[in-house]
């Protein structure tokens, strides 16, 4: 999907398909250099992390393993119940290993900062984040997020896995919607 199939949907495009890809060979040296020797493991947060785990995961140059969870905060609707679920968890026990959480964004941070603290009690050599996508604005608690792709306004924004309703997660670059797709 490109921006020519969405029609009327697309409002603007904020992160170009180059851009993207050169911020995340420019993560994954970082990455590389920080992990050198070290026995990494990429833990992504399903959905919206697929697709800047799997570039990020073919971009480093270091052996590594990966492993995926899924967790929720959200009761019924959009509202938060304030308890975070784990619908997936870890299949690799993450004792001793250097643990990189992959997000796609953060928001308020809040499911995030109780992840970390989880996979923190497991035992793990260290925790550290990658993010790609970050909203400082609306950030509730304070999270070290060691590896930030871009950092970006408090707007709502679909694109390289991020959704709305299911959809848009495939289209190579980041963008807003136009206002009648929410109507």
């Amino acid at each position: 999907m490109n921006a020519e199939d969405m029609g009327t949907d697309l409002q603007e495009i904020f992160l170009t398909e180059e851009q993207i890809r050169a911020r995340i060979q420019e993560m994954a040296a970082e990455i590389d250099r920080d992990y050198a020797g070290k026995d990494l493991l990429l833990v992504g947060v399903l959905r919206g992390a697929i697709m800047v785990m799997a570039d990020l995961s073919r971009a480093l140059k270091n052996p590594l393993h990966m492993d995926w969870m899924a967790v929720s905060s959200y009761g019924s609707g959009t509202k938060s119940s304030g308890v975070v679920r784990i619908l997936k968890d870890l299949d690799t026990d993450i004792s001793g290993r250097h643990v990189l959480i992959v997000e796609d964004i953060i928001d308020s941070g809040l499911t995030l900062s109780w992840l970390k603290e989880n996979l923190s009690s497991r035992g793990p050599a260290s925790v550290e984040i990658a993010t790609f996508l970050r909203k400082p604005e609306a950030v509730r608690v304070d999270i070290d997020v060691k590896y930030v792709g871009f950092d970006i306004a408090n707007e709502f924004v679909v694109g390289y896995g991020l959704d709305y309703a299911e959809k848009y997660r495939n289209l190579p670059f980041v963008g807003t919607l136009a206002p009648h797709v929410y109507a």
